[in-house]
């Protein structure tokens, strides 16, 4: 159709206007050919005539429709031109806060001078691996597409960041850089990615400044390489920079400011390294503070200096290299501050001694007097001669600020060279991705030579930038074969011929240049006679012969010639550089190296960074010629062949544009200025992109989205199945202009405007079929109303009618029930007061009564206190005689003694001299000497061998008594205190008797205080009767008050139980949290062990090379080593001698292995006996060290003696019956076992030798541990022993109480034996070990093993840090004691001295006591585990009868020679069966290799019982704990952990292989639970199963392996799940149309967009569900636990929520009104399905709610605040940046829908303000829940279990 058709009554267009660039109105009547004014609407309410251009007629351009508006691509515009484009861009940028757009190839980016959060690793995950046209516009999006066809195409690519300062390069850049860093990683250890990320703190600090525009304006250009290997992974970078901005080292406009790095070096000069650089504020330096603005909000330079010296750093750049450039820096601003005082007009002077410039000279190592005369002179050079002049003020001080630019330039580069050095790598580089970040086109109101370059490479740029687009468009066209014609596009090859031409702008720059007397005018005369009037593009201003204009692509500017010579010369002086040369700073020559080399362009390329300036001084020696040609290049010859190769580079990539937008000038967030924008759109090229694609055919459908989205518009016989011929028919009809739309292979391609028109003609259709529904639904509603109102009228007459008799009645029921109340009321007041004067009445008897019984109890009392007290009066005073009388008796008694001694003592002097008598006193003494002699040298021989191992000892545990002995130090100390405060006790007493004076004169005063208290007392009776009336007030008000508590107790115990509930929530959320970080530590766990297997493969297969002749072995026996990884260290120890000897001897017979196992626990019975006896005899001891002390308690001691010997007695007989019964039993068996089995050469005969010997090389070990504890115990004894002598008493007291906190029985009798020995005589040591052959020590050696292991089995973690443990509570618990003696010694002291010494005692009695009573229980229970043990013994010596009877029956003689080992096994019938499997240990790997290794779970193990390995492998460990062989039961189950582990490493990726061996873990987890032995697992089993439990061995460590196995297992499901069905949720939750016909496609764009129509081979709805079938049917098939299925697809459905709503908020045209049907269609799918399955309480519903909220947030109203209110509690699944995420990317398909309003988002904000979420945008796809194994018992009979043929066990027999 024509053009003017669509100009109809109510089109929308687009007129000019100066304000706002375009304005929008609306046409009040139909256009006809021939009018010359338009009457319009504006949208402010105002009518326009608006009139027609006379010469072009040109109608004003139309509006798109509203469905239109927003799009993410703007060549998806239907009418493409710069309205369209720019009200595009305000509506994305300000009513939904996006900042990035799609123009064809080019990503637009408005800056929004605000941080956003859409730039976190998970948006970056999100993108990654995404098309790019699959999700929203982004910079990730663009990177993403770069990495992609850089590993698709194999071709390098390159990214071009433009736009003009402020409008956020140097940002997106970074960004960039960021994703590149993140997506690949480094290829090596060095953390490239971080150096690449760390050059641009670097690079912003020296090469960014603060601009009007822009606080961190790049002032240079860059280009950055990352360099990727063949895996593409990151492996260095390389950076190249353009055209550094030097004038602003000398030189900054108001508001502007200097490099960065001067005002981080001023910030940071208090710093104590920078003290050197005697530096200060930024204001004293000329060169810092000309802007006058030398601080930026919001920036702190001291914290910018340490992350730039950070980076630094990192990059390599050492400190000593980072403190030269910070002193160049310095003398920078130094040499800034030198002044100049002129002489005359052609010579100037520096200031004599110049502290600028002092500091100048000893910063850069320099002359001082060298550089103050070369500042101020130049050297002029001739054929023949050489002329030192001086120059004036004004030249100095540009000779200055030329030397300050070119030594920052040179440091610029310097630094360029490094980093580019510390990002270089050693690998190859496989490709790389170019990212440039370069200035935009710029013109100003005085353009120089800067601009001028920047705008000559713009050109350049948009040159390649057209071309490309053009080939682009020409791809497609071929693609789809669509008819090629030329399209006319701008080609800007004139603009850059006028500049770099021969004879152009450039070449004529450069030519006047080198003329001695060349000025700017003279140039500008030359450029006025060569081009003005023959160049078009070339101009001359009317009012200046000093500039020129060039119309450049984007707009005409005017440049000021002033200036440009000596831009482009950069002049500096040579003398000044050989003065810098010169310099001590060994730095300074190095930036200047460059100056003496011949640099071509291809080198200065090559080393990453450009030439800007060269010194035009004299050539050196070494190559005149060629060094005086190249010092010759002007600037702008160099940055011409930089420029060139920057294209080169470009030309042979890839490239992707990313135009940069300022949105306003005063970095206003999120603020539109229409006018600038469009200026950046003209200038960047977008709009040069749009004209190039609406030349064409811009429009491209596919012939299914056409089809889907017009459908409407055709009848149902034009519907045919060919979809392509559907639509050519159906366009033939509606466009009648063919040239209007092309058919493609895949695609209909349509001019500008033809979809506007296919959409009214969509949009009439709809709203006539509207209008007819409309009118059928009000009839309907008409006459639906009228019926409704006729049955309410009949239905309020029956009412009214009703109401009336029953009002009738009330009156009558009310007449009745008053008489009736009346009557009882009358009754109940009557009733009520007499009862409570009854009441009173019984109150005041029962007073008054009580008062009278309480005066008779009070009497009775005082007379009994007062017996009381004579008696003990009178039993005092009788005592008192008693002992004064007996210590008279005593004294006669003793004074008689001394007297009869004194005369027997004569008698014995006078036969002592006697010779007789001394021969009858010495016969028998040297027999008795030589006895005592004998003894001397055994106690010495013994003596010496303890002291050999005390000594050894006290060296170990040296460390730790320190220890001790300081805290006990700080104790005795504390007992010094103590002393201290007995004597301020005596002081106290002193001060008491003063006290007793003064209470006397307190007493006197005492009487006049009665007298005023009698007084007192009449005032308050009087206030008591006052008060007894308030109290009945208050009584009331108590009444009052209760009510009210009762009804607040009840609203507090409401809200305890709501807070109970909250509580509990918490609290399994906290549970959730720490299984799920207990659950990733072990996934984190097992990739490292899987990282460990791996390199350790990789070194056996590096280290074991097979040699020549080497016999390979079994691959199964190197599996088997690696498989002893969870048993102890201690048990690794004791099994490696039987290990190793295996493979050489046969086994042992049963009975044999069975016989040690007995032999050995009889010797632990005898032990234990023998250690009772002696605790025995040390308690004995005990009693008698503390009966010399007690004498009041001489009977309960002996009762208590009698008591232990008895004891120890029935001991001793016990003793001698297990001795008894271990010989009878020796006997046994070397009678009935055959001589050669037991014979010394015998097999068996040498494993019992071996295992003597291991038992015996443990018990030595053991010796050593208990002579260690024995020194430790004997430290502490010494330690705590009291100083003084009055505590003496308490000792043993003490130490009984140190007994008493030990831990358990075992450390309470180690401790009595170390007691015993400190204690005894070397003689009773003797003795008792010659007395049963050091049995004692065998005792406690096998006592501590047990111990041990016992410990280590519960806890394989413990170590010396729990000791240190407690030996720091054993003295804590000392300070407690002492504190407590304290207190007791201070109260003791209170009392007078008898009173003192009685309690003391009486304390000391009752600690006795309770010791010796926790003594004799302990005893009671080593009787009951004594009687215990001696049962088993004896039903151990049954079986061993019975079993030699059943083998000796069984053998042979022929058998015996032949296999004198291997018993013959005697089959079972069927109900003798035991629910075990016997196999022999050598078929141990076969075992384990077709149960586990080589079972198919797709095979075989489909027509198995659920869960056959778990029971086959549980019986298997059932036996070897029936034979108690730790050893087989810990291979066992080692093996068989490791070979699922290998089996899942193997077939990972494999979903039935992991389901199968998670069943089979749980299953034997349970098993290993139910047959246990623990209460708690035994409630649901079986009689018979109960008799199948496990007997000898706790494996409960192994289940918390399994445990820890199954989660591991659980995550690689989970991980297997994800990979499977991620592929599939974005298609079939979000794109397939499900309901069809319900959402229309919308129009797409030049990219290639995903379509919601599925095609063939795209994933829908039904495979997710087909896909959640499997997996159910192969978890149900494998048996696995049905809570575990649960957690399984809470997970599975978790993932596809989180993925789907991941994916819905970054995607705009997934977010509209359909499409949120069609997603709760899909979840309502989803929850069929878990119906279906039962699973409903499985929470995997719940898991949904976010999706399923977001999906009603896309249905709901959304314009008032009712609905703003309903939304947010609606919403609570879902975070305040989701909301407003999704409201802001709503998008409406059709007409009929409006767009969320920004006031609404706002006030949706402003309701979610005080909701505390996450501020994370997307939710977290890999999360995992945390998982568990509830305990589920099997009712399966284990001796009902047949095993198959087909796993190939048949070497396993039942039992």
């Amino acid at each position: 159709m024509a053009a003017s058709e669509l100009y109809t009554k109510f089109a929308r267009v687009w007129i000019p206007d100066p304000e706002e660039v375009w304005k929008s109105a609306e046409l009040l009547k139909d256009y006809k050919p021939g009018d010359k004014v338009l009457l319009l609407h504006l949208e402010e309410g105002k009518d326009l005539e608006y009139r027609l251009d006379p010469k072009t007629k040109e109608l004003p351009h139309l509006r798109n429709p509203d469905i239109l508006v927003g799009e993410n691509d703007l060549t998806a515009l239907s009418y493409l031109h710069e309205p369209a484009v720019l009200h595009n861009l305000r509506v994305r940028f300000i009513d939904s806060k996006l900042i990035y757009t799609y123009c064809g190839i080019v990503l637009v980016a408005i800056n929004p001078y605000e941080q956003l959060p859409i730039y976190g690793e998970d948006i970056i995950n999100a993108y990654s691996g995404q098309n790019m046209g699959d999700m929203d516009p982004h910079i990730f999006a663009v990177a993403e597409e770069a990495y992609k066809q850089m590993a698709r195409d194999e071709r390098n690519q390159s990214i071009i960041v433009s736009g003009e300062s402020g409008a956020g390069k140097t940002v997106s850049a970074k960004y960039a850089m960021r994703y590149f860093a993140t997506v690949s990683g480094s290829a090596s250890e060095a953390n490239v990615e971080e150096k690449v990320l760390a050059s641009n703190p670097i690079m912003e600090s020296i090469g960014n400044a603060k601009t009007t525009r822009n606080d961190n304006s790049s002032r240079f250009g860059k280009y950055i390489e990352i360099g990727f290997d063949k895996r593409y992974r990151i492996i260095g970078a390389n950076m190249r920079t353009y055209l550094l901005e030097k004038s602003r080292v000398v030189f900054q406009a108001e508001e502007e400011r200097n490099y960065h790095i001067f005002y981080q070096l001023c910030a940071s000069a208090n710093l104590p390294e920078f003290k050197m650089l005697r530096l200060g504020n930024a204001n004293n330096f000329h060169y810092t503070k000309q802007g006058g603005s030398p601080v930026i909000e919001g920036v702190d330079d001291t914290k910018e200096m340490a992350h730039t010296r950070q980076a630094c750093t990192l990059l390599g750049i050492s400190e000593s290299y980072q403190m030269g450039i910070f002193r160049i820096l310095a003398g920078i601003l130094h040499l800034g501050n030198v002044a100049f005082t002129s002489r005359d007009s052609d010579s100037c002077t520096i200031p004599p001694k110049h502290e600028p410039l002092s500091i100048f000279s000893d910063l850069m190592g320099v002359d001082y007097e060298e550089m103050c005369h070369w500042l101020c002179h130049r050297k002029l050079a001739t054929a023949t001669e050489t002329y030192i002049k001086p120059i004036s003020k004004l030249q100095a001080t540009n000779a200055r600020d030329a030397l300050a630019k070119h030594i920052y330039a040179k440091l610029f580069n310097w630094i360029v060279d490094h980093v580019n050095q510390a990002l270089h790598s050693a690998v190859k580089q496989h490709s790389f991705i170019g990212v440039l970040d370069i200035y935009g086109f710029e013109t100003f109101e005085i353009n120089s030579f800067e601009q001028f370059c920047i705008n000559y490479a713009n050109e350049k740029l948009q040159q390649q930038f057209n071309m490309h687009v053009f080939k682009l468009e020409q791809e497609e066209y071929m693609k789809e074969q669509i008819p090629w014609t030329l399209i006319d596009f701008y080609d800007n090859q004139p603009c850059i011929n006028l500049i770099e031409s021969k004879l152009g702008i450039l070449d004529l720059l450069d030519e006047e240049c080198k003329m001695p007397k060349g000025t700017d005018d003279t140039w500008a005369q030359k450029l006025y006679n060569t081009h003005l009037n023959k160049c078009t593009l070339f101009e001359k201003p009317r009012l200046s012969n000093k500039a020129f204009i060039i119309q450049h692509f984007a707009d005409k500017v005017e440049y000021q010639c002033e200036g440009f010579l000596e831009k482009n010369k950069d002049t500096v002086f040579e003398e000044q550089i050989k003065v810098l040369k010169s310099s001590k700073f060994k730095m300074l020559p190095e930036l200047f190296q460059d100056d003496e080399k011949a640099i071509s362009p291809t080198s200065a390329t090559s080393s990453g960074r450009t030439p800007l300036t060269r010194t035009p001084a004299k050539p050196t020696k070494g190559r005149p010629g060629q060094t005086a040609k190249e010092h010759k290049k002007t600037v702008g010859h160099q940055f011409r062949n930089s420029l060139h190769l920057l294209m080169e580079t470009l030309n042979a990539t890839t490239p992707h544009y990313v135009r940069c937008i300022k949105p306003n000038d005063f970095k206003f967030p999120f603020t539109f200025d229409e006018k600038r924008a469009v200026q950046q759109l003209r200038a960047c090229g977008v709009l040069e992109t749009i004209r190039i694609s609406a030349a064409g055919f811009p429009s491209r459908w596919t012939y299914q989205e056409f089809f889907s989205r017009y459908r409407v518009l055709m009848k149902q016989k034009d519907v045919l199945s060919d979809r392509k011929q559907t639509c050519k028919n159906v366009l033939e009809k509606l466009i009648v202009d063919k040239d209007k739309y092309q058919f493609g292979k895949t695609k209909i391609f349509f001019r500008a405007g033809q979809v506007a028109y296919l959409e009214k003609l969509r949009a009439d259709k709809l709203r006539a079929a509207c209008i007819r529904i409309q009118k059928t639904i009000r009839g309907w509603l008409l006459r639906k109303k009228y019926l409704r109102m006729r049955r309410a009228a009949i239905t309020v007459q029956r009412y009214v009618r009703g109401y009336q008799a029953r009002c009738y009645a009330k009156f009558l029921r009310r007449t009745k029930a008053a008489t009736i109340i009346q009557k009882n009321w009358r009754m109940y007041i009557i009733r009520r007061r007499y009862k409570m004067k009854r009441t009173a009445t019984i109150v005041l008897q029962s007073y008054l009564r009580g008062y009278l019984a309480r005066n008779r109890y009070h009497k009775m009392l005082r007379e009994h206190k007062a017996v009381i007290i004579q008696k003990w009066v009178r039993g005092w005073l009788a005592r008192t005689y008693y002992k004064r009388s007996m210590h008279a008796i005593i004294y006669l008694q003793c004074c008689f003694r001394r007297m009869m001694a004194k005369r027997e003592l004569k008698k014995l002097k006078i036969e002592a001299r006697s010779v007789e008598r001394y021969k009858k006193l010495h016969i028998g003494m040297e027999n008795k000497i030589m006895q005592l002699q004998r003894k001397v040298d055994e106690q010495n021989k013994d003596y010496k061998c303890l002291m050999e191992k005390l000594t050894n000892l006290e060296g170990i545990y040296t460390s730790e008594t320190e220890k001790l002995r300081s805290d006990l130090e700080r104790l005795q100390l504390s007992e010094e205190e103590a002393k201290i405060a007995t004597g301020r006790v005596l002081s106290l007493q002193e001060e008491i008797a003063k006290l007793r004076k003064d209470l006397e004169q307190t007493q006197s005063e005492k009487k006049s205080i009665e007298e005023r208290a009698d007084r007192y007392k009449q005032e308050t009776e009087q206030l008591v009767s006052n008060l007894k009336e308030e109290n009945t007030l208050l009584k009331q008000e108590k009444e009052a008050l209760n009510h009210l508590i009762v009804e607040q107790a009840k609203e507090m115990t409401e809200t305890m139980e709501k807070k109970l509930v909250e509580e509990t929530k918490q609290l399994e959320l906290d549970l959730n949290d720490e299984r799920l970080r207990y659950q990733n530590l072990l996934n984190e766990f097992s990739r490292l062990e899987e990282r460990y297997d791996d390199l350790k493969e990789e070194m056996t297969l590096m280290v074991n090379v097979p040699k020549p002749g080497h016999k390979r072995t079994d691959s199964t026996h190197s599996s088997n080593e690696s498989e002893y990884t969870f048993s102890s260290e201690i048990a690794e120890t004791e099994d490696m001698p039987l290990r190793t000897e295996e493979p050489s001897e046969k086994k042992v017979p049963l009975d044999m292995s069975l016989f040690l196992k007995l032999q050995k626990r009889v010797t632990e019975l005898e032990q234990e006996k023998q250690v009772m006896q002696d605790e025995l005899d040390r308690k004995e001891e005990q009693v008698l060290r503390s009966k010399a002390k007690e004498e009041e308690r001489p009977q309960i001691r002996g009762a208590e003696l009698e008591y232990e010997s008895l004891k120890r007695q029935e001991l001793e007989s016990e003793n001698k019956k297990l001795k008894n019964e271990l010989n009878e039993l020796r006997k046994a068996l070397s009678e009935k076992s055959a001589p050669e089995v037991t014979a010394p050469g015998a097999p068996a005969y040498r494993v019992l030798m071996e295992q003597l010997t291991s038992v015996s090389e443990e018990l030595d070990v053991r010796k050593e541990e208990v002579l260690i504890l024995r020194s430790q115990l004997v430290s502490q004894k010494e330690a705590i022993q009291p100083k003084d002598d009055k505590n003496t008493m308490t000792d043993s007291t003490i130490l009984l109480e140190d007994v008493q906190k030990m831990k358990d029985k075992g450390e309470i009798a180690q401790a009595y034996i170390g007691l015993k020995e400190t204690n005894r005589s070397p003689a009773m040591d003797c003795h008792e070990l010659n007395e049963d052959g050091e049995l004692w020590l065998v005792y406690e050696g096998l006592k501590q093993a047990n111990r041990l292991l016992e410990s280590q089995l519960q806890s394989q973690k413990r170590s010396h840090e729990n000791e240190a443990e407690a030996l720091r509570g054993e003295i804590q618990s000392l300070k407690e004691e002492n504190n407590r003696q304290q207190q007791l010694l201070a109260q003791n002291l209170q009392l007078p001295p008898e009173a003192r010494i009685e309690a003391s005692l009486q304390h000391e009695i009752t600690r006795l006591t309770n010791e010796n009573l926790d003594l004799m229980e302990q005893l009671e229970k080593q009787d009951k585990t004594v009687r215990k043990l001696k049962k088993q013994l004896k039903v151990f010596a049954k079986k061993i009868g019975e079993l030699e009877v059943g083998q000796m029956e069984n053998i042979s003689p022929g058998q015996i020679i032949d296999e004198p080992i291997r018993p013959v096994n005697i089959p079972r019938k069927e109900k003798d069966f035991q629910g075990m499997l016997e196999y022999k240990k050598e078929d141990e790997q076969k075992l384990v290799k077709n149960l586990i290794l080589e079972l198919k779970p797709r095979g075989v193990a489909v027509n198995l019982i659920p869960g056959l390995p778990a029971y086959i492998l549980f019986m298997c460990v059932r036996h070897a704990d029936y034979l108690n062989d730790d050893q087989k039961v810990r291979s066992l189950l080692t093996s068989t952990i490791n070979s699922i582990k290998k089996v899942l490493k193997k077939k990972g990726d494999d979903f039935e292989t992991v389901s199968f061996w998670l069943s089979n873990t749980c299953r034997f987890l349970h098993c290993l639970k139910q047959y246990s032995g623990e209460e708690g697992f035994m409630k649901h089993n079986t009689s018979r199963q109960n008799e199948h439990c496990l007997t000898n061995f706790d494996l409960a460590e192994y289940r918390q392996v399994l445990s820890d196995l199954a989660i591991q297992i659980y995550q690689q499901l989970v991980r297997v799940l994800e990979n499977i069905l991620q592929p599939m949720i974005v298609s079939g939750m979000l794109e397939h149309e499900t309901i069809q016909g319900v959402s229309g496609v919308k129009p797409t764009g030049l990219r290639k967009r995903t379509s919601s129509i599925a095609d063939e081979g795209t994933y829908t709805l039904d495979s997710i569900l087909r896909q959640l079938n499997s997996f159910h049917s192969v978890m149900c098939q494998h048996g696995m636990d049905p809570e575990l299925i649960k957690q399984v697809v809470k997970q599975m459905f978790y993932i596809v929520g989180a993925i789907t709503l991941n994916n819905l908020l970054l995607r705009k045209d997934m977010c509209s009104w359909s499409k949120g049907m069609q997603i709760r269609y899909n979840v309502s799918q989803l929850e069929e399905w878990l119906r279906d399955k039962n699973l409903m309480n499985s929470g995997a519903k719940e898991t949904l709610e976010p999706l399923i909220q977001a999906a009603q947030l896309l249905q709901v109203k959304k314009k008032t605040d009712d609905d703003a209110e309903a939304i947010c509690s609606m919403c609570s699944a879902l975070t305040t940046a989701q909301i407003v995420k999704v409201l802001n990317l709503y998008t409406p398909v059709n007409e009929f829908e409006e767009r969320v309003s920004v006031s609404f988002i706002r006030t949706i904000q402003m309701r979610l303000r005080d909701r505390k979420d996450s501020p994370q945008l997307l939710m977290d796809a890999k999360h995992i829940f945390p998982v568990t194994f509830p305990f589920n018992p099997s009712s399966l009979a284990l001796e009902t279990i047949q095993i198959p043929a087909s796993l190939g066990l048949g070497f396993i027999s039942r039992v």
